[in-house]
């Protein structure tokens, strides 16, 4: 009881109005994306914005610096669920192939281990190495979202596992928080994109099978 009390206490302590506020944001953002509502969009530039002073407090470079492009990625996104498909319909749910993934991890571990190197010769960054994985893995997934990508749901949920070890270290308990329920809603998110892809093939099978027809009829 001792030790948890002293955990409830030294989050009381570092409890912060803006880590708040990233946070209620955050979990708007997700929320909202697992339901492919582009709100969501606009929910992550606020978040975001917020985060950049919070994580640069905590000494936690990459992660200041990932909420840049997470900035640009909110207008990225933005634009993408908008306009990014053909006769202004919603952008489709789509998946990639095992190469691609392959090559999409290969490049988030080499990059990752390039820039904790430096960051542990040339800073004091705290957890360097950890912190640039979940930073450039983040960079990646975050693309994926935007692009309505399948499997960043699964991405998702070991980068948000890691992440609670690394703010829980920064004392960023609402973080972690935070994180924690992302997992949670990561999940929920994976199986409904999963059950609208699988309703979107049907779909395109039977659009398939009209258009044979018609063509077939002329």
């Amino acid at each position: 009881m001792t030790e948890i009390s002293q955990t409830l206490q030294s989050a009381i302590e570092a409890f912060s109005v803006w880590e708040a506020l990233a946070v209620v944001f955050g979990l708007a953002y997700l929320i909202l994306a697992t339901r492919e509502n582009i709100l969501c969009w606009y929910a992550a530039l606020i978040g975001t914005a917020i985060s950049i002073y919070v994580f640069w407090d905590a000494s936690l470079l990459m992660e200041s610096a990932l909420q840049v492009y997470y900035i640009i990625m909110a207008v990225y996104g933005w634009y993408q669920w908008r306009y990014g498909s053909k006769d202004d319909d919603p952008l489709p749910i789509a998946m990639w192939r095992p190469r691609t993934h392959v090559l999409a991890i290969v490049s988030v571990l080499l990059i990752s281990a390039i820039s904790g190197y430096l960051l542990a010769r040339n800073t004091q960054a705290a957890w360097p190495y950890l912190d640039s994985f979940t930073t450039w893995a983040s960079v990646l997934t975050t693309y994926m979202v935007a692009k309505k990508i399948l499997e960043n749901w699964i991405y998702w949920l070991v980068i948000d596992s890691l992440s609670i070890f690394l703010y829980m270290e920064r004392d960023l308990y609402l973080y972690s928080l935070l994180f924690f329920l992302y997992i949670i809603i990561a999940v929920f998110g994976l199986l409904q994109w999963q059950r609208h892809y699988t309703q979107q093939q049907g779909e395109d099978v039977i659009a398939g099978v009209k258009a044979a027809d018609a063509t077939g009829s002329n």
